[in-house]
């Protein structure tokens, strides 16, 4: 450290001093040295113990214009460092190419790169320093970085950290606890290294199910999603930083995305347009982000548009909603390079100049890297009349108060003891609930599942058996801190049987047609007593991704037409149940997989979306019994692409399904009306998941039972009981109806859920508070309104009913 300190020493003082434009000079401090008062106190700004707002309203006036729109631009670290060597720790930096990006791009700085932990605190530290004692005002960076799946450390903090299941997966798990304790884990990891901005959670809701990136996202559901979202935004950053002001409300910034509506574009495929009116907007799309994202300290907007309006320079969403309905505060960021696309996809624009000026009057939102940095237009177009600069000290003022929330000019530095936070037997333990809790039974005919741990040999076939499969923007070789599903089983048999066998075939790769491998599978299963086939989708690691050649199923720009399993997988399960073994399938994918033809002949189907490092044990333990599954599907299943959308909370009317259609399995054809060779309704529908015990439900109350409109909640119980053998885990999932509306309503909507672990034999009251607000809908006037009326409320999954009830608003 003293040698990073004395190359800092070298570096020039007073960088922006050459130009002054846009300070005021008849307040308290002169304009030579602005981050000083004329009477020789402590500027505002730098007292930790003055408001943020204060400190806000002090500092603004001192910056130039040239200081105040490098704040609203994304630097690099690799202007300053060579980040091209992922395994290089040359603790070594540019200084000429560290003063060039600090003079126009230092408002936040991305350091998504795979290094070395030292080399990425050295990074960090010598870009903090310099922005703190080599320029006039001191103002910190934020200091950003992906996931570990997705890109906001989605499921785990991308550079090395401990990687957690993908966002679909861990939705699954209906668990608020769970998914705090998770971004917990992504903040201690990202906090020591000195990253304070994390780009999370993705809202986006999984409705077309062909776009690529559903695996990033919480599933279907607007409440569900706001529910996991707020409590992994509070996970991430509840408590604060070490050493910051009193002031400081949060640890690291989360990042809510894509605002909005991102995730349905037109034919599935990425930045395509999305299409819909205000009312939808209202009551699916944006329910989330106004649950989840009134309080995170950062939000980011979308690539597409919506309803022909580019979300980047949608003024309805970021300024009129946003900013003035939701009292929205904090700093707003556009995606990577999407300032652009108003010239290059969406045609709104002609000129750098114009994008720049578009976006920033219409949505106060700052410019991530990857495009031309149109933001730097910005200075001539003040200084030229044509924006006004009260936009940008309107913006500047949002990021100021997300980087003093933060507590960073107080302690911007990564932790001398980073090592401490990182992969620590905390964190493991909060992974092995994760991975455990994420694994959904879909089907278990005639109860083949749990394997007896006597079972004499078990047959490990397909693609994804000897493999570790991660989610997307996960780093290069980040797998190798993951267990194999080949590798967990045997892991687990040694603690649990030392007889049984373990017999593996691949049979097939996940990318080819080659049915080569068949034989050996067959017979692989044939020398069995069980056979378990592991197919499914397929990401690619931050590096891969995006390399030409490669080839992926899943992930960002891997869209599919198809939602069936891609090469000869389909044939090697048939090939396999084809002998007469027992034959459980084993999906692990990003996405759901529409194959009618498994549901109706394997013996068992758990599904595992992209698990975390302990997934492939996790898997083992499931399938053995020594964890009775409780995940639940986030997503609905659809029979096949073609009977998208699927989504559970259609309006009504939506999915008539009056004599479906049908193949039978003789090949012979049964004609129908909806649809005339299917049906509408999907192989598993929203919540389904089943368990190795069983569960009754009895006494369900509401209190009380009519409410006025404007009342705040109602209590709703209902006595669960474990009626089986085994302990488990059950999800109580609540569901309302507006039975008579002004405007067409969903066919149901998921208001509340619970999980809960019940011994055999036993049973527990489930109370839960119902929010009447969520009653409401959006009427022809544009309002929201809890209209009078009845409600049915029902307990159980969006396709079966339990315990039902009648709520009455007056």
């Amino acid at each position: 450290m003293l040698v990073l300190f004395g190359l800092l020493s070298c570096l020039p003082l007073g960088l922006f001093a050459h130009d002054l434009f846009g300070v005021r000079d008849d307040l308290h401090f002169s304009l030579e040295a602005r981050q000083a008062n004329k009477d020789g106190s402590v500027p505002t700004y730098k007292n930790a113990k003055a408001s943020i707002e204060a400190r806000i309203n002090d500092l603004l006036p001192r910056m130039t214009l040239e200081e105040k729109v490098s704040q609203l631009i994304q630097g690099d670290i690799n202007g300053w460092m060579d980040m091209s060597n992922p395994l290089d720790d040359t603790l070594v930096h540019n200084d000429t190419g560290l003063a060039q990006i600090m003079s126009t791009r230092a408002g936040s700085i991305w350091a998504g790169y795979q290094t070395p932990w030292e080399k990425l605190v050295y990074a960090i530290t010598v870009g903090q320093k310099y922005l703190m004692e080599n320029t006039t005002l001191g103002i910190p960076a934020l200091f950003q970085s992906e996931g570990l799946y997705s890109k906001p450390c989605l499921h785990g903090f991308t550079d090395n950290g401990t990687i957690f299941p993908s966002p679909i997966g861990f939705a699954a798990s209906f668990d608020r606890q769970l998914i705090h304790d998770i971004a917990d884990v992504v903040a201690q990891e990202a906090e020591g290294l000195g990253i304070n901005h994390i780009f999370a959670p993705v809202l986006d809701l999984a409705r077309e199910l062909r776009w690529g990136r559903v695996e990033e996202g919480l599933g279907e559901c607007p409440y569900l999603t706001g529910e996991l979202g707020y409590a992994y935004v509070h996970g991430l950053q509840d408590g604060s930083r070490r050493n910051t002001s009193s002031t400081a409300i949060a640890r690291v910034a989360a990042t809510c995305k894509h605002f909005a509506a991102f995730g349905t574009p037109q034919g599935g495929l990425n930045l395509a347009q999305v299409s819909g009116g205000e009312r939808e907007l209202r009551t699916a799309y944006l329910r989330p982000f106004n649950r989840a994202c009134v309080d995170a300290l950062s939000i980011m907007t979308a690539y597409a548009s919506y309803d022909g309006v580019p979300a980047v320079a949608n003024s309805h969403l970021l300024t009129d909603i946003l900013r003035n309905e939701w009292g929205y505060k904090y700093w707003v960021t556009c995606d990577a390079g999407s300032i652009d696309l108003q010239i290059t996809m969406h045609g709104t624009c002609d000129t750098r100049e114009c994008a720049a000026k578009t976006a920033l009057e219409s949505g106060l939102s700052g410019e991530m890297g990857g495009g031309t940095y149109t933001y730097e237009t910005l200075v001539a177009q003040v200084k030229a009349g044509q924006v006004d600069v009260k936009y940008i000290d309107d913006t500047v003022r949002f990021l100021l108060r997300t980087k003093f929330s933060l507590g960073l000019f107080e302690n911007p530095y990564p932790y001398a003891d980073y090592l401490s936070t990182l992969r620590t037997p905390a964190s493991q333990a909060v992974l092995q609930r994760a991975d455990r809790e994420t694994i959904v039974l879909l089907e278990n005919k005639n109860n083949v599942l749990p394997l007896s741990k006597s079972i004499g040999s078990i047959a490990l076939i397909g693609p994804q058996v000897n493999r570790v499969t991660f989610g997307d923007y996960v780093f290069f070789n980040a797998s190798n801190n993951g267990i194999s599903p080949l590798e967990g089983f045997r892991q687990h048999l040694t603690n649990i049987s030392s007889s049984t066998k373990i017999n593996f075939a691949q049979g097939a790769e996940l990318w080819s047609n080659d049915q080569s491998g068949f034989p050996e599978a067959v017979q692989t299963a044939q020398n069995s007593d069980v056979a378990i086939v592991m197919v499914g989708t397929w990401s690619l690691d931050q590096t891969l991704l995006w390399t030409p050649g490669t080839n992926a199923t899943t992930g960002e720009m891997r869209d599919q037409s198809d939602l069936g399993l891609a090469g000869a997988q389909l044939e090697l399960v048939k090939a396999i149940q084809s002998t007469g073994k027992p034959t459980i399938v084993v999906y692990v994918t990003g996405k759901p997989i529409a194959e009618p033809w498994i549901k109706d002949n394997a013996d068992a189907i758990v599904h595992q979306f992209y698990p975390g490092e302990y997934g492939g044990r996790a898997l083992a333990e499931v399938i053995f019994g020594d964890v009775n599954p409780s995940g639940r599907l986030s997503v609905s299943v659809p029979r096949d692409v073609g009977t998208t959308p699927v989504f559970y909370n259609y309006l009504k009317g939506g999915r008539p399904s009056s004599n479906p259609g049908a193949t039978l399995a003789d090949g012979s054809l049964m004609f129908g009306n909806q649809y005339v060779l299917n049906s509408p309704q999907p192989l598993w529908s929203f919540g389904h998941g089943m368990s190795y015990t069983t569960f009754a439900y009895s006494g369900l109350t509401l209190s009380p039972s009519t409410v006025s409109h404007s009342a705040g909640t109602v209590k709703l119980s209902v006595t669960v009981a474990n009626t089986g053998s085994r302990t488990g885990k059950e999800v109580v999932q609540v569901y309302a109806t507006d039975d008579r509306s002004s405007i067409v309503t969903p066919n149901q909507e998921l208001i509340g859920f619970a999980k809960v672990e019940i011994a055999p034999g036993k049973s527990t009251t489930v109370t839960m508070d119902i929010d009447v607000k969520d009653l409401s809908l959006w009427t022809k006037d544009n309002k929201w309104i809890v209209e009078p009326g009845t409600f049915t409320i029902k307990v159980g999954t969006s396709d079966q009913v339990f315990q039902n009830a009648t709520l009455t608003v007056s």
